[in-house]
């Protein structure tokens, strides 16, 4: 009899819990097929103008004809992002409030003694909106015509090859470390505020060679006024397609190509990452955008949440191995 008791008690435990379960399901199916009903809010962690804030803007004017609500780009720039990190990453994860970022979310675990997030586990990665590589540039009157020109005045100990890059701890910067470190030369770094200030230097050969994003460089490659060497990522850049890569000038396992994306508080819940996911898909997948992105030269990705995520975590890992490896340290 206690053994009927005990076993109905029991099932009407497990019915409960069952219910409970199908309920919260389907209130989350439905606040999912219902999102986004208001603005959603994109905080940029650079300053107005760069060209991660671009493409915020870019994804945030159009998400209205794909979603029906606009997004709103907040620039909380400073700590080389990690301020605009921490303010999403304690914001509600309800899929109303995203983090844009470049490959430099990727670099700072290895560059700071302590983040205030962790940048594995206080994020949700939804999409990676597009790579642009970076390049190697000289002015047309350098002696360096190839890349290996280039390196083979680096080799010695004491040389007068240096290259500007966007700052420390960027992956213009990171770039050039790993040249180092791959063709075993000693070319000096001299950081730069920006890619802006590098590029005007390099142009009027203040710095011999600079190492920049493609976009930044293209119209003063195209115009003669400066000389690519080499571009970073592992395919040459639809932007410059004479310019070759590091990797098939003898350095095969060379590459590092930026990428830009979308982050949300961890915690937001699947259904609504997808939604995000397939509303971003849906603006670049509009000929218009798609013709913008080559202009300034930006390959899509549309790498999804989980594809997202191991590149993100990837990143994290070999940049924090890298810079200890090279004593990088922003604090």
């Amino acid at each position: 009899m206690r053994h009927t008791i005990a076993l109905k008690e029991m099932t009407a435990v497990a019915l409960l819990i069952v219910g409970a379960i199908s309920f919260f399901q389907a209130k989350a199916d439905e606040t999912a097929k219902q999102f986004p009903s208001k603005p959603i809010n994109i905080t940029v962690t650079f300053p107005p103008g760069g060209g991660t804030d671009v493409l915020a803007r870019l994804i945030g004017n159009h998400l209205q004809d794909a979603s029906g609500h606009s997004a709103i780009v907040e620039n909380r720039p400073g700590a080389s992002g990690n301020l605009g990190a921490r303010y999403v990453a304690g914001r509600p994860a309800d899929g109303y409030s995203l983090l844009m970022v470049n490959s430099s979310f990727a670099v700072n675990p290895g560059v700071f003694t302590s983040l205030p997030y962790d940048p594995k586990k206080d994020f949700a990665p939804i999409i990676n909106v597009a790579f642009v590589p970076s390049v190697l540039v000289v002015p047309p009157d350098s002696p360096y015509h190839t890349l290996t020109d280039m390196l083979n005045a680096a080799k010695p100990d004491k040389n007068n090859v240096s290259y500007g890059s966007c700052g420390n701890g960027t992956p213009q910067h990171l770039a050039g470390e790993m040249l180092n470190i791959s063709a075993n030369v000693h070319i000096t770094h001299i950081p730069y505020t920006g890619c802006g200030p590098a590029l005007k230097d390099v142009l009027g050969g203040q710095v011999p060679m600079a190492i920049i994003t493609a976009s930044s460089a293209n119209a003063q490659i195209k115009s003669g006024k400066l000389r690519a060497l080499a571009v970073t990522s592992a395919e040459r850049s639809p932007l410059m397609s004479n310019v070759p890569t590091v990797a098939e000038q003898g350095y095969p396992d060379y590459q590092l190509n930026q990428w830009h994306g979308l982050l949300a508080p961890a915690d937001t819940p699947p259904d609504i990452q997808n939604k995000i996911y397939e509303e971003v898909v849906k603006v670049l997948d509009r000929p218009e955008i798609k013709e913008q992105l080559a202009s300034l030269g930006y390959t899509p990705a549309r790498d999804n949440p989980a594809t997202f995520k191991a590149l993100v975590n990837t990143d994290i890992d070999r940049f924090s191995k890298l810079t200890k490896e090279i004593g990088l340290k922003a604090d």
